[in-house]
């Protein structure tokens, strides 16, 4: 583990210790499995967004397109009788779709990610408003799918099967970003575009690659999403998503410049925000308080990262000096 995701796991634990003492429900079996649920369904898309951010990148329309895939799978499960695991693979191959033309946008047609991906979010939630004439799509009275709801929204042993999914693409992610040739090219592109295609790698696919694993993990998410809600109101479901990813990749140590972070990081992060809105709501506190504490805590992660940044070149400097 890094020093940043020792401090962070401290942070985790000190803050669970103190919502504690104030709150022994905290530690109840009901509220670890629920919060357990929800650092599950919240971590799918945060590593989504981890993907891009390393790249020096940023992914805005994660909670639009939550929305219009859940949308999606719903229809075609409920309403046109498509089986639910070809709905799946429909729904994942849409957002690989939808991440191979961001990524396409970005380094063919050299915009701006922010701008792609925000205007990514405007088209895929007016989409989903259309797609459903505004209304909410979700499963009618009494309709059953005994062996997706188990494999998505059920529990062994009382474990939730969302964060068992999620621990098993964080490992993968693992591997994949810190153990893999393709991990490495994404922290090289991130850290330096330029200095990375002359040293070889083709950093239009690259940045692509980042793109659409990024969609499609954001697919997966919306099919846990649609099981755990049961219906999709298409004009906010998944608001702001996007901004909890950003915060529990750039709590994890990942820098909004690219080139830095860890999976890791990213897994603590989700569980520290989980504990706060757990905090949040043992606490009576009013639940239109969340937004307020997650832009605290992604201003307090850029500052951070920024002190932690300009603190490494002073040490650099100094050791350049001595030598």
């Amino acid at each position: 583990m890094q020093k940043k995701d020792i401090g962070l796991l401290v942070l985790i634990l000190v803050v669970g210790f103190v919502v504690a003492l104030i709150n022994p429900r905290f530690l109840s079996p009901i509220n670890l499995a629920n919060t357990a649920n929800l650092v599950g369904l919240f971590g799918l898309f945060s590593i989504a967004e981890a993907f891009v951010i390393v790249t020096g990148g940023i992914e805005l329309s994660v909670g639009s397109m939550i929305a219009l895939l859940g949308v999606i799978f719903v229809d075609l499960v409920v309403n046109h009788g498509v089986h639910w695991t070809l709905a799946v693979i429909i729904v994942i191959l849409f957002g690989s779709v939808f991440g191979a033309i961001h990524g396409f946008l970005v380094t063919r047609m050299k915009l701006q990610p922010f701008v792609v991906t925000l205007c990514g979010l405007l088209i895929y939630r007016g989409i989903a408003r259309f797609y459903t004439k505004d209304a909410t799509a979700g499963f009618t009275f009494g309709q059953t799918f005994p062996d997706l709801e188990w494999i998505v929204a059920g529990r062994s042993f009382g474990v939730p099967h969302s964060i068992v999914a999620f621990a098993v693409i964080a490992a993968i992610a693992w591997v994949v970003l810190h153990r893999s040739v393709f991990g490495r090219h994404l922290f090289a592109v991130g850290k330096n575009e330029e200095a990375a295609r002359y040293s070889g790698i083709r950093t239009g696919r690259t940045i692509v690659a980042a793109y659409v694993i990024c969609a499609a993990l954001t697919a997966v998410s919306a099919v846990f999403f649609a099981m755990y809600t049961r219906s999709i109101s298409p004009s906010s479901h998944g608001n702001f998503y996007e901004l909890y990813g950003i915060a529990a990749a750039v709590l994890g140590g990942f820098s909004l410049r690219g080139g830095e972070g860890s999976v890791v990081g990213v897994v603590l992060g989700v569980i520290l925000l989980q504990v706060l809105q757990n905090l949040v709501n043992l606490l009576g506190i009013p639940s239109s308080l969340n937004f307020a504490v997650m832009g605290t805590v992604i201003l307090g992660g850029v500052l951070a990262d920024q002190q932690f940044t300009r603190y490494r070149e002073r040490q650099r400097a100094a050791r350049s000096l001595e030598d």
